[in-house]
């Protein structure tokens, strides 16, 4: 019998290696993290939207428990760590478990182009700038690039969630340079007239 992950599906795109806070306050998810730091295990986010809860999510790694209320409501920091597909939702507790499977990279060998992997970072470091903070993103060598440019921007949420799904880094990028390159212009201008 495989073990069953905690699931919480939230209004929100988790992407691995992205960092999540969160305010724990409804009794069943209480229970929940109660139980995934006795145990220190991690939990899933998966995207809820009025069509239901998407089939591909994150499992969620608690780093810390930042503040502690009360009445038992908590804040956590948590980070975002492999993707997994729902096989299975179980609902025998007040929260959702769910049996998953870890998905993976088709190909690991299928590496981005340089000058893709350049761009993104440079379009990415531009975007922060614009918003009036510092750059201090991921460098061209970090591991699932991608995940952590997207998931350090307020992007459009089937953008991500189609990110999480697609199974090729190099694909990935590609579709974070178009997507950034898109909205750039959009936020140019909207800085300029901020800035006259």
């Amino acid at each position: 019998m495989s073990s069953l992950l905690p699931i919480f599906p939230l209004e929100l795109v988790l992407l691995p290696g992205t960092p999540l806070p969160l305010h724990i306050f409804e009794p069943r998810y209480k229970e929940m993290i109660a139980e995934c730091l006795e145990q220190k295990k991690p939990f899933g986010v998966v995207r809820a939207s009025s069509d239901g809860v998407a089939d591909i999510g994150c499992t969620a790694e608690i780093m810390s428990v930042t503040k502690k209320y009360d009445d038992g409501r908590m804040d956590i920091l948590t980070r975002g760590v492999e993707r997994f597909e729902v096989i299975h939702v179980n609902q025998e507790r007040a929260f959702l478990r769910a049996e998953i499977s870890v998905v993976q990279d088709d190909d690991e060998c299928d590496q981005p182009a340089a000058q893709i992997v350049t761009q993104a970072v440079r379009l990415h470091a531009e975007i922060v700038k614009l918003a009036g903070t510092e750059p201090s993103g991921p460098d061209e060598t970090a591991g699932n690039l991608s995940f952590l440019l997207a998931g350090s921007l307020p992007l459009d949420l089937d953008f991500k969630q189609k990110l999480l799904a697609t199974l090729s880094e190099a694909k990935r990028l590609e579709a974070v340079v178009g997507y950034l390159e898109a909205i750039l212009p959009g936020l140019r201008r909207a800085a300029k007239a901020r800035w006259n």
